[in-house]
């Protein structure tokens, strides 16, 4: 029941609620510590006005110059109007808007700011009208260096939004993005990583973009964002000790997967509403020593997706302190894993707890202490633990392995109804899916919903 109240409160089928000047977006029932304040996250432009003598730009000319000029003004303001053109910078320029009004207007035909220098920062602005050219991934803020910094931006209805190219030590913080409309496939990246090492992605909202990307790039952190109503929440590739946390991942066809990546910590993350054949809450193929731990995989088609991860049993792949609930399949492996360990999780009221695509089974896999909520053993000596182990056998799962064709009676009362008889006659289910030798009597953490 806890868990069917958070799903209902986490909204898994609606959209953001934009306030009027499209910066703030209700977050309020999200059970996640530090995320939202007052019910709302805290992003895009704020009302600031400069603390010492600045360089205030009067229009479009004056801006320019300055931008151009080596020697001009290390800070520059912008006043409360629209800013149209688009522009470049090459040098560590401060820019800095006095508030949502301040608005880069691009012309539509490119990327609207084009930064390469070292220690730049671009604050407290809006910006608009990026081109339609995927070729040239036309995008609000094109971003490359090192040291440089985004923050309190509002990238509203473009096509990429904040993409760093080689941008090393970079930041990108409370920054709301608006991807356009249409298919999620043709739409751009809401914030793109791109060979950029050690970067930092917090505090950022994306919505209606295509991915969040992190791809060939080391010791990226993000931390404390939300994706929603996007294609992939975040995509890592290539992106090794890469660390999530504390975000959360609402209504995109997948939540967060990872390829070819190593080291990597998914820690105290909302992965909810992932739906459609497609829906992944996370997912991994190819990569090795991965934690998973803390996280809410609520409401997806399958709540975790493995495939060949890890690729070698000494780089395990950790799942620990996970709710994995309210799915249509829990856990999902293409083929038999080795080298997973799964412990400590609670798995409740998913359609199908676990299955093993390719007719294998999950006996190889490390299980200890889960809790599963259709557990009916006994706790004699009441350690917490059951007596009997805890095992998924399935005489529906043997059948469609061996005849594909009947996957199409999946959630049916048919083969529901084979499963019950091999549960009461267990001769008949001959196939071991997997075993839990210490189930859990009791939910680790089902009732720790925030209010």
């Amino acid at each position: 029941m806890v868990v069917v109240l958070l799903l209902a409160s986490l909204g898994c089928t609606g959209r953001a609620v934009q306030e009027p000047n499209g910066t703030r977006t209700d977050v309020r029932h999200l059970p996640i510590a530090g995320l939202y304040e007052k019910g709302q996250m805290d992003v895009g432009p704020l009302p600031q006005q400069p603390t010492t003598t600045v360089s205030l730009a009067q229009d479009e000319r004056q801006l320019r110059a300055w931008l151009e000029d080596p020697a001009g003004p290390t800070e520059i303001w912008l006043p409360e109007r629209v800013f149209q053109g688009d522009w470049q910078i090459r040098r560590a320029v401060h820019l800095h808007g006095e508030g949502p009004g301040s608005v880069l207007r691009g012309t539509g035909t490119g990327t609207v700011l084009d930064v390469e220098a070292d220690g730049a920062s671009i604050e407290n602005l809006t910006i608009v009208g990026t081109g339609s050219r995927h070729t040239h991934e036309d995008s609000a803020v094109k971003l490359r260096g090192q040291h440089n910094r985004l923050t309190r931006l509002f990238l509203d209805r473009v096509l990429f939004g904040a993409s760093l190219q080689a941008c090393h030590d970079c930041q990108v913080e409370r920054v709301h993005v608006i991807g356009r409309d249409g298919v999620a496939e043709m739409r751009g990246d809401g914030i793109k990583l791109w060979e950029s090492h050690g970067s930092t992605v917090s505090h950022c909202l994306v919505e209606r973009s295509r991915d969040l990307v992190v791809w060939y790039s080391r010791h990226v952190t993000l931390d404390s964002n939300v994706v929603r109503g996007s294609r992939y929440g975040s995509h890592f590739m290539y992106a090794h000790d890469a660390v999530i946390r504390h975000s959360a991942v609402i209504d995109n066809v997948v939540g967060i997967f990872v390829m070819y990546s190593e080291r990597m910590l998914v820690d105290g993350n909302v992965l909810a509403g992932a739906r459609g054949p497609a829906g992944i809450g996370l997912g991994f193929k190819d990569s090795d020593n991965v934690t998973v731990r803390d996280n809410w995989l609520v409401g997806n088609t399958a709540g975790m997706y493995i495939d060949q991860t890890p690729r070698s049993p000494d780089k395990p792949l950790r799942i620990t302190d996970n709710v994995i609930a309210l799915n249509d399949v829990g856990l999902r492996m293409h083929a038999q894993p080795h080298g997973v360990i799964v412990t400590g999780n609670d798995l409740h009221e998913n359609a199908e707890t676990a299955l093993v695509d390719g007719g294998g089974d999950a006996t190889t896999a490390q299980w200890s202490r889960n809790y599963w909520s259709d557990y009916a053993g006994f706790d004699l000596n009441a350690d917490g633990t059951g007596d009997v182990a805890w095992q998924i056998k399935r005489l529906s799962t043997e059948l469609t392995d061996t005849r594909p064709a009947l996957k199409f009676f999946y959630g049916t009362a048919a083969l529901a109804s084979m499963d019950g008889v091999a549960r009461a006659v267990p001769v008949l289910a001959s196939k071991l899916l997997l075993s839990d030798p210490l189930p859990a009597m009791q939910p680790h953490k089902l009732d720790q919903v925030m209010p």
